[in-house]
């Protein structure tokens, strides 16, 4: 199971470099991947208690272990995906034919789209664990709006690949709720043990439900139901494979696997009953309203999968066989009938029925396909719709699930089938009739005729419904082995004669029905509604998103005004009002706890509070942000006077970091506070304050008063010791125990330095600063050829010859000039020694940015581009890559994700050698860091200073 995931992976990550090559050629060997998974298939078919399981052992404390199961129904599906997945991708050899001579812009990347999705939908189908199956889920809805949206300058791709995303989405979201919802009330997230247990009450109900609201909307069963209609704005191809053979058929699996352990679920009947009758009829009757040959056969999807949705979930053995039937009958004739479109589309350039005439004249082996799949759709005989359908009408007939409904479902689904006869022949004969017209029409007789290979897949597809309807027998044992897992089964068997009895009759009835009315039309045209009494859910689609624009601006119209500080008071009421309410309201247990430990802690206690009283006082924005950075530094010295040095070392490099960027940026601000303003927010702002910090401190009080076991933190020691091999915990914690957090939280420090660049630069990034050798003798501060470096003069730093003699400052470069080295020394050896001792990556990182802070203050734009030349995007992504690759090593290597590995040698000079792999992660945050601070400097530090250099400067006369 996994080579086959792989091997689908690989022809993904190769298929845009093969149709780059050898264009749509490349469609032939990448057919052959699924080709090759589906002998696999076969040779690893289950028997009896004989099911190939796969189980890999990834985050178990999340439940996430990869659990894959190949089982009867796995199976089935599994031929579906694969078999049509690889017709349909020798068919896409042939539909791309009118690019020959040059290469479709999106074509590389639909061929990998392609096989992706043939991969994710058998990833999908083989998952146990309902996790990972939401990971293949998903994974088929952004495959799916890609697919969608290939013609992605059409407006029409656009609207519907986005409609097709937000509806399963959506399901998709309340279907994770649901799956969450099971997994804790069972105890277990495989659906193979969940299945065999099945939890009881309200809470299990609603989770069912919710876990059916993804389901249905995935298979298009109303109220969802209008994107798949919508998708048909994608190529034929995807609507052949996607929109009737697999995508849309996952909900329908879904509904099935859940079924032997559901099925009798409150909520259960009236969903997949009620809403799959209702689907069969409002789409049938919508179908025959069409003229785009696509349309019909798009609405008739959606009137069969609420069809199969009825059958495989009402419960009950015969029921599931007939469904399971059905749903492979509908995979061949609707697959084959979306490629017969297809070519009808390439060959006279129009799809609209009122276009088409004389066509079945004119190309005789595709009218012969197209009867073919047609005569299965409207369940003709000898054809396997034929025997689905009837298997469908007997086994409802006889249904003890159904009870005292079962009347009423066969009532329901002998009106859709009426329906399916109508547009059975509607599609026929829009298609190919000749309409009482003596020659065929213009688009008809101007028509190319396409090759034999084109008509290939059709054909083998519409074979397939005859042979399997001469010979059902093939598939009913097939079919048995899952269908038994149903209770209440009698023995049915498919068959393509039963004998007469009331389903013959019904089928003929139907036939009859169906065919007075298609013929009558002319007359059901006059008598029906001038407007869809039901409305337009497409329409209603259009109105709730409008709906949701305008409230979405209004909401944001009203919290997001621009301002800055009533962002933040907003988001700290907020976080002083929910959790006090909170403590109020709720249980509490009384906390112990001393304000002091020893008189330091009260002397710098002191400081920070008047230090805090002083930045509210102060008009001065420079003195406001010391007083600020004196409340960090004594937050620093308590950490250590409580025996937390990487806390403290962490906590004072940040806070001269941060100092440094305030002062960099209130370079453009004004020296001093508007007085007004500042006195008329003064006190709301400081009660502010002190009600965060009241909160803040009473949580973390009540918080620990409320531990009633023993706290994480006295087993971290050893954990570090013993499992992360290192004695210092803290950076153990981060890049080993706690890995996953670390790993978020410098994706969001690179998010960050991006978006101050964005916000700096605007429209470009600045790449690296700027080197001495580029800078042509232009001066640092005021307008060029102010200022241009004496020969002779002495400068202790290379960035400094540019810098006006105002800005310098000999001490700094002296200073700089020697204490650099040993600020990156010291660098290397926090970073080194951080697994044993204090420091770290991101303590390295930090040192080392501080002193790039220096050589900047000392030297300039100029000296910052000779110290590291380097674009800090590259740096920020070499550190992301080896960070993340860490993850992707361990699983390579059998390990679980983020897992690290002890490597011990010996050097002649240094001895023994103990190296840990997380070294490699914690490398990656270092250089996120120092990437960071490369690119605070040269956006709001270099870029300023271009900016002032830049900008005008009032003339010496003017100044006088």
């Amino acid at each position: 199971m996994l080579a086959v995931l792989l091997a689908h992976a690989v022809a993904t990550a190769l298929a845009p470099l093969l149709v780059a090559r050898w264009g749509r050629m490349a469609f032939y060997p990448l057919a052959l991947v699924p080709l090759g998974s589906l002998v696999w298939v076969a040779l690893n078919w289950p028997n009896g208690d004989r099911v190939p399981t796969l189980n890999i052992p990834w985050v178990p404390e999340l439940s996430m272990d990869i659990t894959l199961r190949f089982d009867s129904l796995a199976a089935i599906m599994s031929v579906l995906v694969l078999a049509i997945g690889a017709l349909v991708l020798f068919y896409c050899a042939e539909y791309f034919r009118h690019h020959d001579g040059h290469i479709e812009k999106r074509l590389p990347s639909f061929a990998a789209e392609l096989v992706a999705f043939s991969g994710s939908m058998f990833g999908l189908v083989i998952s146990d664990n309902m996790l990972v199956l939401y990971i293949f889920w998903e994974t088929t809805t952004v495959l799916s709006f890609l697919l969608v949206g290939h013609y992605a300058e059409r407006a029409t791709s656009r609207r519907a690949a986005t409609q097709a995303l937000l509806v399963t989405t959506f399901g998709g979201l309340a279907m994770l709720v649901g799956i969450v919802v099971l997994g804790n009330l069972s105890g277990t997230y495989l659906l193979s043990e969940l299945i065999a247990a099945p939890p009881a009450g309200t809470a299990a109900a609603v989770g069912v439900a919710l876990i059916l609201v993804g389901a249905l909307s995935k298979s298009a069963i109303v109220p969802l139901h209008f994107w798949l209609p919508g998708a048909m704005a994608a190529p034929t191809p995807v609507s052949a494979y996607l929109h009737a053979a697999a995508m849309v058929k996952a909900g329908v699996y879904l509904v099935a696997r859940m079924a032997p352990g559901f099925a009798d679920t409150p909520l259960w009947r009236p969903m997949v009953i009620g809403l799959g009758l209702a689907t069969m009829l409002l789409a049938g009757w919508r179908a025959v309203r069409e003229y785009d040959l696509k349309l019909i056969l798009a609405f008739g999807t959606v009137s069969q999968l609420g069809l199969i949705t009825v059958m495989v979930g009402a419960g009950g053995s015969d029921m599931m066989l007939a469904g399971l039937a059905m749903l492979c009958a509908h995979a061949m004739f609707k697959a084959a009938l979306f490629m017969v479109v297809g070519v009808i589309d390439h060959a006279t350039g129009t799809r609209d029925v009122r276009r088409l005439a004389g066509l079945g004249r004119q190309h005789q082996p595709l009218f012969i396909i197209a009867v073919g799949a047609a005569a299965s759709m409207a369940a003709l005989p000898p054809f396997f719709g034929f025997v689905a359908k009837e298997a469908d009408l007997e086994t409802v007939l006889h249904s003890a699930a159904l009870g005292s409904a079962a009347p009423y479902v066969l009532a329901g689904i002998v009106a859709g089938s009426v329906f399916t006869t109508m547009y059975s022949l509607r599609f026929l004969w829009g298609a190919f009739a000749g309409k009482g017209l003596p020659q065929p029409s213009k688009r008809v007789a101007e028509m190319h005729r396409p090759p034999a290979t084109f008509l290939t897949a059709p054909a083998i597809l519409a074979a397939a419904g005859l042979l399997f309807g001469l010979w059902p027998a093939g598939l009913d044992s097939v079919l048995d082995d899952y269908a038994d897992t149903m209770p209440g089964g009698s023995g049915y068997q498919l068959a393509l004669w039963h004998g007469l009895g009331l389903p013959l009759l019904l089928s003929a009835l139907v036939l009859a029905l169906g065919t007075a009315a298609f013929f009558g039309r002319a007359r059901l045209r006059r008598a029906r509604f001038g407007y869809l009494p039901l409305g337009n859910a497409d329409r209603m689609y259009d109105a709730t998103i409008r709906a949701l624009d305008v409230i979405s601006l209004r909401l944001t119209a009203s919290t997001q005004r621009g301002s800055l500080p009533a962002t933040q008071s907003v988001i700290l009421c907020t976080l002083v009002a929910l959790p006090a309410a909170t403590l109020v309201l709720g249980a509490r247990n009384h906390p112990d706890f001393a304000l002091w430990d020893s008189p330091l802690q009260v002397v710098v206690g002191l400081l920070m509070l008047a230090a805090a009283l002083g930045a509210t006082v102060m008009r001065n924005r420079l003195a406001a942000v010391l007083l600020v950075g004196v409340t960090g530094y004594g937050c620093g010295a308590i950490f250590a006077f409580h025996g937390a040095p990487d806390l403290a070392l962490t906590q004072f490099l940040v806070e001269t970091l941060i100092l440094v960027i305030f002062l960099l940026v209130l370079r453009t601000l004004p020296a001093e506070s508007d007085a007004a303003k500042i006195n008329s927010h003064r006190l709301p702002r400081a009660l502010l304050a002190l009600a965060v910090g009241a909160t803040v401190t009473t949580l973390a009080a009540y918080a620990t008063a409320a531990r009633t076991g023993i706290g994480i933190a006295e087993l971290l020691p050893d954990a570090a010791y013993y499992r992360g091999h290192g004695a210092n915990t803290v950076n153990v914690l981060l890049v080993d125990i706690r890995a996953w957090d670390t790993l978020g939280e410098i994706m969001v420090l690179l998010v960050a330095a991006t978006g101050v660049a964005s916000l700096v630069f605007r429209h470009r990034r600045f790449g690296a600063a700027p080197r001495v050798s580029a800078a042509v003798g232009q001066p640092d501060i005021g307008p060029a050829g102010v200022y241009s470096p004496a020969v002779g003069d002495i400068t202790w730093l290379r960035g400094s010859d540019l810098r006006d003699p105002r800005h310098r400052s000999l001490v700094l470069e002296v200073a700089t000039r020697v204490i650099f080295p040993l600020i990156m020394v010291l660098s290397a050896y926090f970073f080194f020694g951080g697994h044993n001792t204090p420091g770290g990556g991101f303590a390295g990182g930090l040192t080392a940015g501080l002193a790039l802070v220096l050589r900047y203050l000392a030297g300039g734009r100029y000296e910052l581009g000779e110290t590291l030349p380097l674009d800090a995007g590259k740096i920020l992504g070499t550190g992301l890559g080896l960070s993340a690759g860490t993850a992707v090593a361990s699983l390579l290597l059998g390990a679980p994700a983020m897992s690290s590995a002890v490597v011990q040698f010996d050097l002649p000079v240094l001895g023994s050698v103990k190296l840990v792999t997380a070294l490699f992660f914690d490398l990656g945050v270092y250089l996120i860091v120092v990437g960071l601070v490369l690119d605070v400097l040269r956006s709001l530090g270099a870029r300023v200073d271009m900016e002032i250099a830049d900008s005008p400067q009032p003339s010496k006369a003017v100044a006088r």
